[in-house]
């Protein structure tokens, strides 16, 4: 009886101490860097990446508390990587990487983010004395967010003849938008304004 007894406990405390150790805990806060505050409301979704990337099975949803905090906890299976997303209206998405080779079954894994508030900048460009309907005006990009899909390409730009065009796009919020332009046979020079976050910054050239 004692022998049995003695199996137990120390079967007990091995598979329950095995048990205990096939579980990663994820953490960590989501920072609005545009307003220097916690980012609180925000969708987190974890996904695993199956080993081999075989597949992408997601683990669990949740949202940010009012101290911008997440936490995920699930099985160690076999797998290549996770994928963390978050998302809140008016702000950039995080989509961030974690290796499975780099998690930790002896304590929380902690990652923190952050993201930047919304802002849009409509560029309107207005010739308003063409030259026979040959000018050329190009431009460029000096400063504003890249990187995202409604982001302002980096490389330089083309504007031919008569145009009285507008180009929206994204950047970061309450943060300086600018661009270099010359106008072939015309003016050259920096336009550039502060793009309020949550709002829409008109620039105008015209020439």
């Amino acid at each position: 009886m004692r022998l049995f007894l003695t199996l137990t406990i120390c079967s007990f405390i091995l598979f329950g101490c095995k048990k205990g150790k096939t579980d990663f805990t994820l953490r960590g806060i989501l920072s609005d860097s545009t307003f220097g505050q916690t980012l609180s409301g925000a969708t987190v979704k974890l996904y695993e990446i199956e080993a081999g990337g075989t597949g992408i099975n997601l683990i669990g949803q949740s949202t940010t508390s009012s101290d911008g905090s997440y936490t995920f906890t699930f099985p160690r299976n076999q797998a290549e990587s996770y994928t963390l997303t978050a998302e809140k209206i008016n702000y950039f998405s995080i989509d961030e990487t974690i290796y499975f080779s780099d998690m930790s079954i002896e304590e929380d894994n902690i990652r923190d983010y952050s993201t930047t508030a919304k802002a849009w900048v409509k560029l309107r460009f207005k010739n308003e004395s063409p030259a026979a309907g040959t000018d050329l005006t190009t431009y460029i990009k000096l400063s504003g967010k890249s990187g995202c899909p409604e982001c302002h390409p980096n490389d330089e730009q083309y504007l031919v003849g008569v145009i009285d065009t507008v180009i929206n796009c994204a950047t970061d919020g309450n943060t300086i938008f600018s661009y270099l332009y010359d106008v072939i046979g015309g003016p050259e020079g920096e336009k550039s304004a502060n793009a309020v976050a949550f709002d829409t910054t008109e620039i105008i050239l015209t020439y």
